[in-house]
Protein backbone atom coordinates (compact mmCIF):
# COMPACT_ATOMS: atom_id res chain seq x y z
CA UNK A 1 0.00 0.00 0.00
CA UNK A 2 3.22 2.47 0.46
CA UNK A 3 4.62 1.17 -2.49
CA UNK A 4 0.87 2.26 -4.52
CA UNK A 5 0.59 5.58 -2.43
CA UNK A 6 -2.47 4.11 -0.58
CA UNK A 7 -0.22 4.93 2.31
CA UNK A 8 1.80 8.00 3.10
CA UNK A 9 5.03 8.33 4.94
CA UNK A 10 5.95 11.00 7.10
CA UNK A 11 9.42 12.83 6.64
CA UNK A 12 11.33 14.51 9.67
CA UNK A 13 13.23 17.41 9.78
CA UNK A 14 15.97 16.01 11.20
CA UNK A 15 18.49 12.85 10.54
CA UNK A 16 17.21 9.67 10.73
CA UNK A 17 18.73 6.67 11.00
CA UNK A 18 17.41 3.26 10.33
CA UNK A 19 18.57 -0.54 11.75
CA UNK A 20 16.45 -3.20 10.28
CA UNK A 21 15.90 -6.13 8.00
CA UNK A 22 13.81 -7.94 6.05
CA UNK A 23 14.29 -11.60 8.22
CA UNK A 24 11.97 -12.18 11.32
CA UNK A 25 15.54 -11.41 13.45
CA UNK A 26 18.67 -13.05 13.94
CA UNK A 27 20.92 -10.53 12.28
CA UNK A 28 22.40 -8.50 15.19
CA UNK A 29 21.07 -5.17 14.83
CA UNK A 30 21.32 -4.18 18.39
CA UNK A 31 25.12 -4.56 18.21
CA UNK A 32 25.01 -2.34 14.91
CA UNK A 33 22.81 0.27 16.45
CA UNK A 34 25.61 0.28 19.34
CA UNK A 35 28.06 0.53 16.75
CA UNK A 36 26.64 3.36 15.01
CA UNK A 37 25.94 4.97 18.24
CA UNK A 38 29.84 5.14 19.07
CA UNK A 39 30.44 6.98 16.20
CA UNK A 40 27.87 9.50 15.75
CA UNK A 41 27.14 10.40 19.73
CA UNK A 42 30.07 12.84 20.65
CA UNK A 43 29.07 15.03 17.47
CA UNK A 44 25.63 15.04 17.70
CA UNK A 45 23.10 14.70 20.11
CA UNK A 46 21.17 12.01 19.50
CA UNK A 47 18.51 9.62 20.53
CA UNK A 48 17.48 5.95 20.18
CA UNK A 49 13.82 4.91 19.22
CA UNK A 50 13.00 1.08 19.57
CA UNK A 51 9.47 -0.79 19.81
CA UNK A 52 10.65 -1.70 23.04
CA UNK A 53 9.60 -5.84 21.76
CA UNK A 54 8.22 -7.75 24.28
CA UNK A 55 7.91 -5.12 27.22
CA UNK A 56 5.24 -5.30 29.43
CA UNK A 57 4.03 -1.43 29.06
CA UNK A 58 2.74 0.38 25.91
CA UNK A 59 3.35 3.72 24.19
CA UNK A 60 5.66 5.99 24.75
CA UNK A 61 8.39 5.84 27.64
CA UNK A 62 11.93 7.44 28.07
CA UNK A 63 14.44 5.03 29.61
CA UNK A 64 15.62 6.08 32.80
CA UNK A 65 17.29 5.08 35.61
CA UNK A 66 14.41 3.10 37.18
CA UNK A 67 13.85 1.60 33.31
CA UNK A 68 14.38 -2.39 33.48
CA UNK A 69 13.73 -4.75 30.57
CA UNK A 70 9.87 -5.32 31.45
CA UNK A 71 9.26 -1.49 31.01
CA UNK A 72 11.66 -0.82 27.87
CA UNK A 73 12.29 -4.06 26.35
CA UNK A 74 15.66 -6.10 26.75
CA UNK A 75 17.53 -4.52 23.91
CA UNK A 76 16.55 -0.71 24.97
CA UNK A 77 17.88 -1.47 27.95
CA UNK A 78 20.99 -3.09 26.98
CA UNK A 79 22.04 0.10 24.38
CA UNK A 80 20.37 2.26 27.69
CA UNK A 81 22.98 0.62 30.01
CA UNK A 82 25.97 0.75 27.79
CA UNK A 83 25.40 4.52 26.60
CA UNK A 84 23.70 6.23 30.05
CA UNK A 85 24.51 9.32 28.05
CA UNK A 86 21.94 9.22 24.75
CA UNK A 87 18.66 9.39 25.03
CA UNK A 88 16.96 5.68 24.50
CA UNK A 89 13.16 5.97 24.09
CA UNK A 90 10.15 2.97 22.97
CA UNK A 91 6.96 3.52 21.27
CA UNK A 92 5.19 1.22 19.19
CA UNK A 93 3.88 4.33 17.02
CA UNK A 94 6.99 5.41 15.46
CA UNK A 95 5.97 8.70 13.85
CA UNK A 96 4.93 9.03 17.23
CA UNK A 97 7.75 8.45 18.94
CA UNK A 98 9.69 10.54 17.19
CA UNK A 99 7.31 13.98 17.88
CA UNK A 100 7.18 13.32 21.50
CA UNK A 101 11.74 12.92 21.19
CA UNK A 102 11.66 16.29 19.36
CA UNK A 103 9.24 17.74 22.21
CA UNK A 104 10.87 16.41 25.18
CA UNK A 105 14.91 16.70 24.06
CA UNK A 106 16.28 20.15 23.33
CA UNK A 107 18.64 19.97 21.05
CA UNK A 108 17.92 16.77 19.39
CA UNK A 109 20.00 16.30 16.14
CA UNK A 110 19.86 13.06 14.86
CA UNK A 111 17.03 9.93 15.45
CA UNK A 112 18.13 6.79 14.98
CA UNK A 113 15.38 4.33 14.50
CA UNK A 114 15.57 0.25 15.93
CA UNK A 115 14.32 -2.35 13.82
CA UNK A 116 12.22 0.06 11.94
CA UNK A 117 12.89 -1.48 7.76
CA UNK A 118 9.37 -2.30 7.82
CA UNK A 119 7.44 0.73 9.41
CA UNK A 120 7.35 2.71 6.43
CA UNK A 121 5.02 5.21 8.08
CA UNK A 122 8.64 7.00 9.04
CA UNK A 123 10.64 7.91 5.60
CA UNK A 124 13.37 7.10 7.03
CA UNK A 125 16.76 9.52 5.37
CA UNK A 126 19.50 7.06 5.60
CA UNK A 127 18.21 2.78 5.93
CA UNK A 128 20.67 0.29 6.64
CA UNK A 129 19.54 -3.49 6.03
CA UNK A 130 21.16 -5.92 7.78
CA UNK A 131 21.55 -9.34 6.51
CA UNK A 132 22.99 -13.26 8.14
CA UNK A 133 26.06 -14.56 6.27
CA UNK A 134 24.95 -17.61 6.97
CA UNK A 135 21.03 -16.95 5.98
CA UNK A 136 20.95 -14.10 3.14
CA UNK A 137 17.73 -12.82 2.75
CA UNK A 138 18.31 -13.76 -1.66
CA UNK A 139 18.45 -17.39 -0.35
CA UNK A 140 15.47 -17.15 1.74
CA UNK A 141 11.77 -17.46 1.26
CA UNK A 142 8.22 -14.85 2.83
CA UNK A 143 6.91 -16.48 5.65
CA UNK A 144 5.65 -19.27 6.35
CA UNK A 145 7.61 -20.81 3.58
CA UNK A 146 10.69 -18.75 5.14
CA UNK A 147 11.71 -16.01 7.61
CA UNK A 148 11.44 -13.15 5.52
CA UNK A 149 9.08 -10.31 6.62
CA UNK A 150 8.53 -9.16 3.45
CA UNK A 151 9.86 -9.62 -0.80
CA UNK A 152 13.37 -9.82 -1.19
CA UNK A 153 12.96 -6.68 -3.39
CA UNK A 154 12.45 -4.40 -0.32
CA UNK A 155 16.35 -4.67 -0.40
CA UNK A 156 16.23 -2.03 -3.29
CA UNK A 157 14.78 1.10 -0.46
CA UNK A 158 18.26 0.16 1.69
CA UNK A 159 21.20 3.14 1.04
CA UNK A 160 23.51 0.75 2.96
CA UNK A 161 23.32 -3.11 2.92
CA UNK A 162 25.52 -4.89 5.65
CA UNK A 163 26.19 -8.70 5.35
CA UNK A 164 26.76 -9.66 9.28
CA UNK A 165 28.04 -12.24 11.28
CA UNK A 166 30.92 -12.85 8.36
CA UNK A 167 34.09 -14.87 9.73
CA UNK A 168 36.91 -12.83 10.66
CA UNK A 169 38.97 -13.56 8.26
CA UNK A 170 36.78 -13.80 5.45
CA UNK A 171 38.40 -13.67 1.63
CA UNK A 172 37.77 -10.97 -1.02
CA UNK A 173 36.76 -13.29 -3.52
CA UNK A 174 34.18 -14.40 -1.41
CA UNK A 175 32.88 -11.22 -0.60
CA UNK A 176 32.31 -10.55 -4.53
CA UNK A 177 30.73 -14.01 -4.72
CA UNK A 178 28.19 -12.28 -1.99
CA UNK A 179 27.91 -9.38 -4.19
CA UNK A 180 27.22 -11.14 -7.41
CA UNK A 181 24.42 -12.95 -5.38
CA UNK A 182 22.76 -9.96 -3.56
CA UNK A 183 23.29 -7.90 -6.37
CA UNK A 184 23.41 -4.48 -4.59
CA UNK A 185 22.52 -1.00 -6.68
CA UNK A 186 24.54 1.07 -7.97
CA UNK A 187 23.42 3.56 -5.50
CA UNK A 188 23.87 1.69 -2.45
CA UNK A 189 26.96 0.12 -0.58
CA UNK A 190 27.97 -3.21 0.75
CA UNK A 191 29.95 -3.98 3.93
CA UNK A 192 30.73 -6.93 5.74
CA UNK A 193 31.28 -6.86 9.45
CA UNK A 194 31.74 -10.25 12.04
CA UNK A 195 31.07 -9.96 16.43
CA UNK A 196 34.27 -9.35 18.39
CA UNK A 197 33.99 -10.67 21.79
CA UNK A 198 35.48 -8.34 24.85
CA UNK A 199 36.04 -9.89 28.25
CA UNK A 200 34.05 -11.48 30.45
CA UNK A 201 31.79 -8.25 33.08
CA UNK A 202 29.86 -9.80 35.67
CA UNK A 203 26.02 -9.28 35.40
CA UNK A 204 25.45 -8.58 38.92
CA UNK A 205 28.53 -6.15 39.93
CA UNK A 206 27.09 -5.77 43.69
CA UNK A 207 27.97 -9.07 43.97
CA UNK A 208 31.31 -10.07 45.72
CA UNK A 209 32.11 -11.87 42.18
CA UNK A 210 35.18 -13.79 41.05
CA UNK A 211 37.34 -12.15 38.20
CA UNK A 212 36.77 -14.62 35.14
CA UNK A 213 39.34 -13.73 31.98
CA UNK A 214 39.26 -15.93 28.79
CA UNK A 215 43.03 -16.63 30.06
CA UNK A 216 41.52 -18.07 33.20
CA UNK A 217 39.25 -20.15 31.54
CA UNK A 218 41.99 -21.79 29.52
CA UNK A 219 44.18 -22.14 32.43
CA UNK A 220 41.89 -23.79 34.45
CA UNK A 221 40.11 -25.64 31.80
CA UNK A 222 37.26 -24.20 33.51
CA UNK A 223 33.52 -25.26 33.09
CA UNK A 224 31.00 -22.96 31.61
CA UNK A 225 27.50 -23.33 31.24
CA UNK A 226 26.35 -21.16 28.54
CA UNK A 227 23.09 -19.67 29.05
CA UNK A 228 21.31 -18.04 25.79
CA UNK A 229 18.00 -16.96 24.96
CA UNK A 230 19.05 -15.34 21.65
CA UNK A 231 18.33 -16.82 17.63
CA UNK A 232 21.90 -18.19 17.02
CA UNK A 233 24.65 -18.81 19.64
CA UNK A 234 26.77 -20.65 17.77
CA UNK A 235 29.25 -17.83 17.16
CA UNK A 236 29.44 -17.76 21.22
CA UNK A 237 30.26 -21.58 21.49
CA UNK A 238 32.87 -21.60 18.75
CA UNK A 239 34.32 -17.74 21.08
CA UNK A 240 34.36 -20.14 24.10
CA UNK A 241 35.52 -23.45 22.90
CA UNK A 242 38.88 -21.79 21.90
CA UNK A 243 39.28 -22.02 25.76
CA UNK A 244 37.94 -24.58 27.16
CA UNK A 245 36.49 -27.95 26.03
CA UNK A 246 34.39 -27.63 28.87
CA UNK A 247 31.33 -25.60 27.38
CA UNK A 248 27.73 -26.97 28.44
CA UNK A 249 24.37 -25.30 26.70
CA UNK A 250 20.98 -24.13 28.05
CA UNK A 251 19.43 -22.33 25.47
CA UNK A 252 16.00 -21.12 25.36
CA UNK A 253 13.90 -18.96 23.03
CA UNK A 254 14.73 -15.14 21.57
CA UNK A 255 13.77 -12.74 24.07
CA UNK A 256 12.32 -15.35 26.04
CA UNK A 257 11.46 -14.27 29.79
CA UNK A 258 12.90 -16.26 32.45
CA UNK A 259 10.89 -18.03 35.42
CA UNK A 260 11.50 -19.52 38.17
CA UNK A 261 11.19 -22.92 36.59
CA UNK A 262 13.77 -21.93 34.57
CA UNK A 263 16.33 -21.10 37.16
CA UNK A 264 15.87 -24.03 38.74
CA UNK A 265 17.22 -26.11 35.85
CA UNK A 266 19.57 -23.53 35.39
CA UNK A 267 20.79 -24.29 38.72
CA UNK A 268 20.72 -27.59 38.66
CA UNK A 269 22.82 -27.94 35.18
CA UNK A 270 25.31 -25.46 37.25
CA UNK A 271 25.47 -27.33 40.08
CA UNK A 272 26.22 -31.15 37.88
CA UNK A 273 29.40 -29.26 36.56
CA UNK A 274 32.09 -31.30 38.16
CA UNK A 275 34.96 -28.46 39.13
CA UNK A 276 34.73 -26.24 40.99
CA UNK A 277 36.28 -23.66 38.69
CA UNK A 278 33.29 -23.42 36.87
CA UNK A 279 31.27 -20.12 35.70
CA UNK A 280 27.80 -19.14 34.43
CA UNK A 281 27.91 -17.07 30.81
CA UNK A 282 25.14 -15.43 29.49
CA UNK A 283 24.61 -12.65 26.73
CA UNK A 284 24.01 -9.12 27.15
CA UNK A 285 21.03 -9.45 26.13
CA UNK A 286 20.20 -11.64 28.76
CA UNK A 287 22.13 -10.12 31.27
CA UNK A 288 19.33 -7.23 30.28
CA UNK A 289 16.31 -9.63 31.54
CA UNK A 290 18.41 -11.16 34.42
CA UNK A 291 19.56 -8.59 36.25
CA UNK A 292 16.61 -7.13 37.64
CA UNK A 293 15.01 -10.66 37.47
CA UNK A 294 14.04 -11.12 41.42
CA UNK A 295 14.10 -15.07 41.08
CA UNK A 296 17.34 -14.96 40.31
CA UNK A 297 19.30 -17.12 42.82
CA UNK A 298 21.90 -15.50 44.88
CA UNK A 299 24.39 -18.22 44.94
CA UNK A 300 24.91 -17.60 41.29
CA UNK A 301 25.14 -13.80 40.93
CA UNK A 302 28.47 -14.18 41.72
CA UNK A 303 29.44 -16.76 39.18
CA UNK A 304 27.36 -15.38 36.34
CA UNK A 305 29.31 -13.27 33.75
CA UNK A 306 28.04 -11.64 30.25
CA UNK A 307 29.64 -11.68 26.89
CA UNK A 308 30.38 -8.10 25.54
CA UNK A 309 29.77 -8.33 22.22
CA UNK A 310 30.83 -5.55 19.64
CA UNK A 311 30.63 -4.77 15.50
CA UNK A 312 33.68 -4.53 13.11
CA UNK A 313 34.09 -4.01 9.71
CA UNK A 314 35.79 -6.00 7.20
CA UNK A 315 38.13 -6.05 4.68
CA UNK A 316 39.48 -2.29 5.75
CA UNK A 317 35.98 -0.53 4.77
CA UNK A 318 35.45 0.59 8.68
CA UNK A 319 36.52 4.22 7.46
CA UNK A 320 34.05 4.31 4.59
CA UNK A 321 31.60 3.04 6.49
CA UNK A 322 31.84 5.88 9.56
CA UNK A 323 32.33 8.35 6.19
CA UNK A 324 28.94 7.51 4.54
CA UNK A 325 27.37 7.42 8.18
CA UNK A 326 28.74 11.09 9.47
CA UNK A 327 28.53 12.75 5.91
CA UNK A 328 24.66 12.10 5.62
CA UNK A 329 24.37 13.58 9.09
CA UNK A 330 26.22 16.47 8.20
CA UNK A 331 24.46 17.08 4.86
CA UNK A 332 21.19 16.52 6.00
CA UNK A 333 21.97 18.95 9.36
CA UNK A 334 22.10 21.36 7.05
CA UNK A 335 18.54 21.56 6.38
CA UNK A 336 17.51 21.55 9.28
Amino acid sequence: MFDQGLLSSTTFNIPTISVGNLSVGGTGKTPHVEFILSIVKNDWKTAVLSRGYKRKTKGFILAESKSNSQTIGDEPFQIFQKFPDVTVSVDEKRVHGVNKLLELVPGLQLVILDDAFQHRYIQTGLSILLTDYSNLYSRDMLLPAGGLREWKSGSTRANIIVVTKCPEDMKPIEMRLYESELKPENNQFLFFTCFKYDELIPVFPASEHEEWTFQKIKETNAYVLLVAGIVSPEPIIEKLTKYTINVKTLFFEDHHTFQSKDFIQINKQFEALSLTDKILIVTEKDAARLVSNTNFPEALKARTFALPIRVEILHDQETLFIQKIKNYVVENSRNC
